[in-house]
């Protein structure tokens, strides 16, 4: 069924119908000729053969009507009926003589006898005898659906009409012949349309298959198939065509691998970039996005699909509309929440079209976090500096002052206490830049450690003796170290320098009567030390930024205790560069822990 519905709706049925049309068209026009000018031929002969018969009857009624009678000898209305007699046929109906007196002689016709003799009124009959008209007609009886020919012709003797002839003839006979031959032109006409209708499809399956191969082939080009081509059946137009169609195949076929290479390419690109991208429309909804721009965003792209890229981002605190983005080249937009900082850097660029018309937007987004930290670092730290240094200027400077103005250089009492600010300041300085100093060595990529083998406890006691030695009174020192040896590779100064960094912090929050405890434990391939006080403690809040340069936790306190606040930086530093890692514990008025790490140097078989 669905084959029949697809052959009348086919090109192929066209053909056929097309084809048979021309054919039909021709026959008709053909046969209307050939049928008219037939009828004509044939009308003629019969008219033409008629008109010879009715000359020779002419003629002989013409000396019978002029021939001088006997007594004796045959009437001439005898004469009359035996010369019409005669002449009596098949196709001649009806022959009627009428003399000049318009007097019926004979007649050939049963139905008239009875008016032989009596005058006839016919008026074809009255013009022949009067004027001499000779007439020919076709009669049609609509009754018995005959065509009758009728002719009147005046009968002449010695230039004298002496007498009229009537003749009615039946032309059925030309018709039925016309009939016959228009119906063995019909039956021919079937017979051709029939043969014409075969070739017809024939012809059309020569047209059609091609096409058909070709329709074929583009529904599974059009899945992504492109291995097959269609056959070339000739090198007519159809042939050219199916060379065509292959040639565009082929092309298609390259067209679409380099399409999906360069696809594969992109989105391995985009899946690598460690840069998130997102690609919008002309209108600034997001059609593109690829897995590092989800992450930095908090969204997944099914979720964003579709969505207008100034809402995603939140970007109208930039610009009030998707037009203004061209002249926003970049911008930074704040992730952050609660829970963590995240700031990315947007860059924006314009796709345009062939006409240069703006077709959408192309955003990179960068985790700009770090940087915009440490820009914010180093501008804390150049203010941080600044301060550092204009605090012991300023004082020096104002107690210079008083030395030099007027005789107070000369005060015995006054003179010392400001020359000892002025010096106290100066170390002060001095211990800045110093530090400042050793976290510029050791940021720079040339720094290198003095490390040695080193035996770890005995190293701790060093340290801790020292410091006993100076203990301010009230104050002690728990040792917590384990009875073996443990050996680090280590620069034993800058370590050194971590730990009188570590404990004389303790010392110095520590309250009178307090405690300091000096501990290390082993943890695996790893030393760690801890080292504990009763002090205020830190905040939970601010226990993270201890180790910041120039970070204090009480900035008036460690200023007065002669701080610089880039001693645990230092510290954190040193440790790091050791391969090892140092962090805080505290509760507030309870006290703090600073502990770090470092590897122990593992034996060596045998």
């Amino acid at each position: 069924m669905n084959r029949l519905k697809s052959f009348f709706k086919s090109i192929q049925l066209k053909f056929i119908i097309i084809y048979i049309l021309l054919l039909l068209i021709a026959i008709q026009v053909i046969g209307a000729y050939f049928a008219r000018q037939l009828e004509t031929q044939l009308l003629d002969n019969f008219t033409e053969s008629i008109n010879d018969r009715v000359e020779l009857v002419n003629y002989n009624l013409e000396q019978a009507l002029s021939a001088e009678r006997e007594e004796d000898g045959p009437t001439l209305e005898q004469d009359v009926q035996s010369i019409i007699y005669d002449f009596d046929s098949e196709d001649i109906t009806k022959i009627q003589v009428i003399d000049s007196n318009n007097r019926v002689l004979g007649t050939t016709s049963q139905f008239d006898q009875e008016n032989v003799g009596n005058r006839t009124t016919e008026p074809r009959i009255q013009r022949a005898l009067s004027a001499g008209n000779r007439e020919e007609t076709i009669v049609y009886n609509s009754q018995i659906g005959h065509r009758t020919l009728v002719i009147s012709t005046p009968i002449e003797a010695d230039g004298e009409i002496v007498g009229a002839l009537s003749l009615e003839a039946s032309i059925e006979s030309v018709y039925s012949q016309l009939d016959d031959i228009n119906s063995i032109f019909a039956n021919g006409t079937m017979l051709a349309i029939t043969v014409s209708a075969l070739l017809g499809v024939l012809v059309a399956r020569t047209i059609t298959r091609p096409i058909m191969e070709m329709r074929k082939q583009a529904k599974v080009m059009a899945t992504g198939d492109y291995s097959n081509q269609v056959e070339v059946h000739g090198e007519d137009e159809i042939g050219q065509l199916a060379v065509s169609f292959n040639e565009l195949n082929e092309q298609l076929h390259l067209a679409q691998a380099t399409t999906e290479e360069e696809r594969r390419k992109l989105s391995s690109v985009l899946s690598n970039m460690t840069d998130g991208v997102i690609a919008t429309d002309d209108y600034g909804d997001i059609i593109l996005m690829n897995e590092p721009a989800s992450k930095l965003i908090g969204k997944e792209y099914v979720e964003v699909q579709g969505q207008p890229l100034l809402d995603v981002l939140g970007l109208y605190d930039h610009v009030d509309h998707l037009d203004e983005i061209k002249e926003l080249s970049s911008t930074i937009i704040d992730f952050s929440d609660e829970n963590q900082e995240l700031l990315l850097k947007a860059n924006f660029s314009v796709f345009q079209d062939d006409e240069e018309e703006m077709n959408g937007f192309l955003t990179v987004l960068s985790d700009v976090t770090e940087e915009e930290k440490v820009e914010r670092e180093r501008r804390e730290f150049v203010a941080n500096v600044s301060h550092e240094l204009r605090t012991p200027l300023t004082t020096m400077r104002s107690y210079l002052e008083a030395l030099t103005d007027g005789n107070t250089w000369q005060d015995e009492q006054i003179a010392p206490k400001f020359l000892n600010v002025v010096q106290n300041e100066s170390e002060r300085m001095i211990r800045l830049v110093n530090d400042l100093l050793q976290l510029s060595k050791m940021d720079n990529k040339d720094y290198r450690l003095e490390k040695k083998r080193t035996e770890y406890i005995a190293f701790i006691d060093q340290i801790v003796d020292r410091f006993e030695i100076n203990l301010r009174s009230g104050l002690s020192i728990e040792r917590d170290l384990p009875n073996k040896r443990y050996y680090v590779w280590m620069d034993s100064d800058k370590i050194t320098q971590v730990l009188d960094n570590i404990i004389s912090n303790a010392m110095k929050y520590s309250p009178e009567g307090g405690q300091i405890q000096v501990k290390v434990d082993v943890q695996k391939h790893h030393i760690v030390t801890k080292v504990t006080d009763e002090g205020v403690g830190i905040p939970d809040e601010k226990i993270d930024k201890i180790f910041d340069r120039f970070y204090r936790v009480d900035k008036a306190r460690t200023r007065q205790l002669g701080g610089t606040g880039l001693g645990l930086a230092i510290a954190k530093e040193i440790i790091e560069a050791h391969d090892g890692t140092i962090r805080a514990e505290s509760r507030e008025n309870q006290g703090t822990t600073i502990s770090f790490r470092l590897p122990l140097m593992r034996k060596k078989r045998g």
